[in-house]
């Protein structure tokens, strides 16, 4: 199963308000594992970036006027993209501004129903709990700190090991990991130990067990040989 993680990065809130994409990152997932093929580009917006917008990003109008238009690299992103689902955080902002590029390219929008919103997800399964995408790797103790500006890479592949947890596919993954070892005890246990018949002959001359008895004397009254000897007669 292949899917596709995504971020996107703006001038503001609305895309029939003239407001554009200046940035798209995606990170590819099969069968949940991150496979290391990312999508990234610097988008030109043609047109200016807000104060407000630029304080959350960080991207500034003089950077992105020389970066291509989404036009530029619309085939490039839809042949990554493929046939995937595609995962988002709030999905629909997303998806409302990457289908008003496409369209303004000429391309064909991208259907609602491959969409996976994480951010729905998060509200399922934590109902009344804060969910924004830093709240959530607070919860699952992924590591955000290098996350100082939003930024579209980052933020995809940040989402996407909160989309892992979100769906407990990292338990899944994990399920042939080995448990502790537990000790076995075990009671009431007889062990029937038969007796010879005919005992076997012993290997030790008379010599050695002559000479063995002269060095255990020499050791004196208090060697341990002696208990042994004691037992043996």
């Amino acid at each position: 199963m292949r899917e596709v993680v995504f971020d996107t990065e703006t001038t503001g809130l609305d895309p029939y308000q003239g407001h554009r994409l200046v940035e798209i990152g995606c990170v590819e997932l099969v069968n949940r594992f991150p496979t290391g093929q990312t999508f990234h580009r610097y988008l030109n917006p043609e047109r200016d970036i807000p104060p407000e917008v630029f304080a959350i990003h960080g991207l500034s109008s003089d950077f992105l006027q020389v970066q291509p238009l989404f036009a530029d690299v619309a085939a490039d992103l839809l042949d990554f993209i493929g046939g995937a689902a595609l995962v988002a955080h709030n999905a629909a902002f997303d998806l409302g501004f990457l289908n008003a590029e496409l369209e303004r390219a000429s391309q064909a929008a991208i259907p609602r129903d491959r969409l996976v919103d994480t951010l729905l997800l998060a509200r399922r399964k934590y109902p009344g709990s804060p969910n924004r995408l830093d709240d959530l790797c607070i919860r699952f103790g992924i590591d955000n700190g290098h996350r100082t500006k939003h930024g579209a890479l980052l933020d995809a592949e940040l989402l996407a090991e909160v989309y892992v947890e979100l769906v407990d596919a990292r338990q899944a993954q994990l399920g042939l990991v080995a448990m502790p070892a537990s000790r076995i005890v075990v009671t009431d246990f007889a062990i029937c130990a038969k007796v010879r018949p005919v005992p076997l002959a012993s290997r030790i001359t008379e010599a050695e067990r002559v000479a063995h008895s002269a060095l255990v004397a020499q050791l004196g009254a208090v060697a341990v040989w002696n208990d042994y000897l004691r037992e043996s007669r």
